[in-house]
């Protein structure tokens, strides 16, 4: 039997012995390492050659990911580790770390319960470090601290042992700071350097260590620094292996998923938990009734439809008919197995505690909960992604007879990223794509072309705004087409707490079920009367119903959600979103008869009151904020600011480090198209910058009506009878 075949018969025995497995995502802002890092670990599995590990970056499978040298898609492996003597099954994902590829992140927090947040030990925390450190926390994710490329500060910046173990401890602090203002309520996740939860090395090299390595191999930082000056990093790597370091690090600090899914299942999953199926995925019960949650989609031209899937209760097997909670249908699975890097393995079922593939599921979307077709069961929480698109391209065929063919890839890619907007005109041929920035839109257009085969024209981005209010109107009467029905709405900007609630996550967006949720919006600052009248949560804006005794009302509640949810996908001023808005129902008049109080009467008529009372409370186009990190020379600080005001943007924060300045901005988002080769410029390219979706800020009343025109114009919208004082008659 080759080494190949034994390692699978090992994970095929290791896939039920959940105290034995470890699912876990490498982490971190880009260029820190983390997609060498998982070479190395899969180097020391076995998987690839450890003389190709860190060169080769295996987990970076597309063409595009190793011409830009970034990772664009999250990557999976398996392996196994031998920590004293006992066998351990470590399910590895490799996430992206640039900031328009921030959804992958978060769909990989989903999949597993611990993870390595790496950090490079030359720049330090970054942006998206504490970013993907607030991901991983908000999924109740443990995270271990690796440092990494420790050799640049011996042979670059010339450190030594005194200096290093200064700016590992500033790190150390810097970390566990934000871990312990983040972790979940009832745990205590600190990082411990004595411990040996915290690691350093380098994964270029191969070599890392921790405090309990140091003791016992005798090895200290006088010694590392020798091997490095001496470039002898061969033998040190030899002493020191990476991956045995760093995955004994992961068996020993993260959980198992029979501990993980005790704390997690409770947060995650909208069932009772003292159900069968809540019961088998508190237990990790490989025999109870299948419950699993899609956390990424891909299309395989072999395969098809492949997706990820974290199983919480129960075991999958090839040919099972599951159910899919959140579409509603049933689909088979034709193969299940696992992953090795880029090539997948058929293993016929894959129990509880596991992350799988599975195919056969092509109505398969990132989020969707599986069951089985006789036991259903309720859905996992939503997925919440932190960012939202705020750059949109017009996408057409160049030749006519390709748009079926382009329609149903940019289906595909809407399927495989949740973060992606599709906008499909099936008579006109032009589809629009919304992204979280231009290079997102970019990749997506590459691969259209180079992996697709078709051939497009692309427009120059578009900046994606939201509709908003700056005053309170009403109450507005919206009429029906029979004249029969009236409701009167007053309409007010949400309260700031209560949006920032939304946006972090900490208030779910939904129709209200409870009224236990009251005291939350209490908390907030909302009014008790209000707290108790919310029917409905939607697009980072509330409907409330503060009526008393309006006959047939509940008869039409859902009628009038729908036409409020229906209304804040596209504003009356300028058919954009809206978004931070409270409106209130104060009173409404009903037909008697039911037939008279139907769909094609109501939601005409809460929808002209919703546009209505919007036009009278003095709308406002909101634009997409930018957070831009600048790390520059002291000698470029006025390069820097003057190229930043240039683009209406604004300094909030700076620092001195050594002959270094760290400087903070905010930049709305359409003022950033052609930044990187600009900054490159002003700078001599001795600046590094990144970017941090910040939200969307009102714009600035100069250009409300010129960029108000310009969408109009730009997406057809008539002057007559769709204007906005039609709403006002």
């Amino acid at each position: 039997m080759t080494r190949r075949n034994k390692m699978i018969t090992k994970i095929k025995k290791l896939l039920y012995e959940t105290e034995k497995i470890r699912n876990i995502g490498i982490c971190a802002h880009i260029d820190h390492g983390k997609t060498t890092l998982s070479d190395n670990l899969m180097a020391g599995a076995g998987l690839i050659s450890s003389d190709l590990a860190g060169d080769k970056l295996i987990m970076d499978g597309k063409s595009d990911e190793q011409e830009r040298g970034i990772t664009i898609d999250a990557a999976n492996a398996t392996m196994i580790q031998n920590y004293h003597g006992e066998e351990y099954l470590i399910n590895l994902i490799d996430t992206p770390g640039h900031v328009d590829f921030g959804g992958d992140v978060t769909r990989a927090m989903r999949a597993v319960d611990g993870a390595v947040v790496v950090v490079c030990a030359v720049d330090g925390i970054k942006p998206q470090t504490e970013t993907v450190l607030r991901q991983a926390l908000k999924e109740n994710v443990k995270p271990v601290l690796f440092i990494n490329k420790v050799d640049r500060l011996i042979n670059e910046l010339k450190l030594d042992s005194d200096e290093l173990q200064k700016r590992f401890m500033k790190i150390f602090m810097d970390i566990n700071k934000l871990i312990n203002s983040l972790t979940p309520e009832n745990h205590d996740w600190s990082l411990d350097f004595s411990n040996g939860s915290v690691a350093f090395g380098s994964a270029y090299q191969n070599w890392a260590i921790n405090v309990p390595t140091m003791k016992e191999t005798g090895i200290n930082f006088n010694d590392i620094i020798r091997y490095c000056q001496n470039n002898n990093t061969h033998e040190l790597a030899s002493k020191l292996p990476l991956y045995k370091v760093l995955l004994n690090m992961v068996v020993e600090h993260l959980p198992s998923p029979d501990v993980a899914q005790q704390y997690r299942v409770p947060t995650i999953w909208n069932g009772n938990i003292d159900s069968v199926e809540g019961k088998t995925m508190i237990s990790t019960s490989s025999e109870g009734p299948p419950a699993a949650m899609i956390t990424n989609v891909s299309i395989d031209r072999h395969s098809g439809v492949i997706s990820t899937c974290r199983i919480y209760g129960g075991t999958l097997h090839g040919g099972d008919e599951v159910y899919l909670v959140g579409s509603k249908q049933k689909a088979r699975i034709q193969q299940i197995g696992i992953f090795l890097g880029a090539e997948t393995i058929d293993t016929g079922k894959v129990p509880v505690g596991n992350i799988a593939y599975l195919t056969g599921i092509k109505d398969a979307t990132a989020g969707e909960t599986l069951c089985s077709a006789e036991n259903k069961i309720e859905e996992f929480e939503p997925i919440d992604h932190i960012s939202e698109p705020v750059v949109t391209i017009a996408i057409e065929a160049k030749n006519t007879k390709d748009l079926p063919k382009l329609i149903e890839v940019l289906r595909q890619f809407g399927k495989e990223d949740p973060t992606v907007k599709i906008d499909i005109n099936e008579t006109t041929g032009e589809q629009l794509i919304s992204g979280m920035g231009e290079l997102h839109l970019e990749v997506i257009a590459n691969r259209i072309q180079n992996d697709k085969n078709l051939e497009i024209k692309t427009s120059e981005p578009i900046v994606v705004y939201r509709e908003s209010i700056l005053n309170n109107a009403g109450p507005v009467e919206g009429k029906s087409p029979n004249k029969h029905n009236r409701f009167y709405l007053v309409v007010e900007p949400l309260n700031h707490n209560v949006l920032n609630a939304i946006n972090s996550g900490e208030l779910k967006e939904g129709r209200i079920k409870s009224k236990e949720i009251s005291k939350k919006f209490i908390d907030l600052g909302m009014g008790k009367e209000e707290s108790k009248r919310v029917w409905d949560i939607h697009n980072k804006s509330m409907f409330l119903n503060m009526t008393r005794g309006i006959q047939y009302l509940d008869e039409v509640k859902e009628l009038l959600l729908d036409g409020f949810e229906s209304a804040l996908k596209e504003g009356p001023l300028a058919s954009e979103e809206v978004m931070g808005l409270k409106f209130k129902l104060v009173d409404a008049k009903l037909h008697e008869d039911a037939v008279h109080r139907g769909p094609a009467q109501v939601l005409p008529a809460i929808k002209k009151a919703i546009y209505g009372s919007m036009m009278l409370a003095k709308p406002c186009l909101a634009e997409p904020i930018q957070k831009v990190f600048i790390s520059a020379p002291i000698e470029h600080i006025g390069d820097c600011t003057r190229e930043i005001q240039n683009r209406r943007g604004m300094m909030v924060n700076q620092e001195i480090i050594g002959d270094v300045s760290e400087m903070e901005f905010e930049v709305p988002v359409a003022e950033m198209f052609g930044f990187a080769g600009d900054i490159r410029s002003a700078t001599g390219g001795k600046s590094l910058f990144s970017t941090e979706t910040k939200g969307f800020k009102i714009l600035p009343s100069n250009l409300q009506d010129n960029i108000v025109k310009q969408i109009r114009l730009r997406k057809e919208i008539s002057e007559n009878p769709n204007s906005p004082e039609h709403y006002l008659e």
